[in-house]
């Protein structure tokens, strides 16, 4: 989950040491009092400003100015757009997002209460990521869900079931360590 910087505050440029300054880069910002002061930012990259109607993303190759006044903006992740998002399927989505892929399917079977399966989400969201165009990954609530745990006999949770062509491959029971999916799914790609 990602979130979003509400304030940046940028110190005066008299704070930072002249030699630290030298790798940095360069942006102009201009005060609220409207003297305009010369900063030097360390680079970040993934970083954009937002404001209502356009935004600037930061770069230290460039030397853009920044103008930074009071209607503000906000700082968000440019990373957010890049993450892959591991879709719930429900009885409805089941046959078309699983059972007719294209392509091999990982599922993870999981309920909010199940401690273990907290901590193979992340793990799930890396694959997703790791494996995209690939493999699609989806998850699904067992108690949201219960009839199709129960067509393919999910008796534990977390169950991570690797389908391909609509047929149950394979089988991985308990919060496990990524090694362990990535071989399961290596079998089936």
């Amino acid at each position: 989950m990602a979130g979003v910087l509400e304030t940046l505050t940028v110190p005066r440029a008299s704070v930072f040491p002249a030699a630290a300054l030298a790798p940095m880069g360069s942006y102009s910002v201009y005060a609220l009092s409207g003297s305009r002061k010369s900063v030097k930012l360390p680079e970040i990259r993934g970083l954009k400003i937002c404001y209502s109607s356009t935004s600037r993303s930061f770069s230290s190759s460039s030397s853009s100015s920044l103008r930074l006044d009071r209607r503000g903006g906000r700082i968000v992740c440019e990373a957010q757009k890049t993450a892959v998002e591991v879709t719930t399927v429900t009885d409805a989505s089941w046959q078309s997002l699983v059972l007719e892929s294209d392509s091999a399917v990982l599922v993870e079977f999981w309920a909010p209460w199940c401690g273990p399966c907290r901590m193979i989400h992340p793990i799930i969201d890396e694959l997703a990521k790791q494996y995209t165009g690939k493999l699609k990954c989806y998850k699904v609530n067992t108690d949201e869900s219960p009839s199709i745990a129960t067509r393919y006999g999910i008796r534990s949770i977390p169950t991570v079931i690797i389908f391909k062509n609509g047929e149950k491959k394979d089988a991985v029971i308990g919060a496990v360590p990524k090694s362990t999916l990535t071989s399961s799914i290596e079998k089936f790609l």
